[in-house]
């Protein structure tokens, strides 16, 4: 029986500017999300931090393997999101670990 791979997670963390909410939301899901689906990852969470000394925002994209994500990322399509992203948020990060079904991953 073949193995199949190890998917992964990128997880993006960010405050959001107070004053582009709107343009924030317009090019996170009318561009960032399609573009990162159409090249094979699926958004699986968006989480906002009401307390506490976090970011804001964290959001969640899953990969079938590591070599896609890590391909995707060294992409220019990648590059131009991510530039544009970080055009509306502060305190961004951003990571990749192996998918974990069972535990909420930060």
């Amino acid at each position: 029986m073949a193995e199949h791979p190890r998917r992964y997670k990128l997880i993006l963390t960010y405050d959001i500017d107070g004053d582009v909410h709107d343009n924030y939301f317009q090019f996170v899901l009318g561009e960032m999300v399609p573009a990162l689906q159409a090249q094979g990852l699926q958004m699986s969470g968006a989480w906002h931090t009401a307390y506490g000394d976090y970011p804001k925002r964290l959001v969640e994209f899953i990969a079938d393997d590591q070599a896609a994500l890590e391909a995707l990322l060294k992409t220019p399509l990648w590059a131009n999101l991510e530039r544009r992203l970080r055009g509306f948020v502060t305190n961004y990060t951003k990571k990749t670990v192996p998918l974990r079904d069972d535990v909420f991953q930060f």
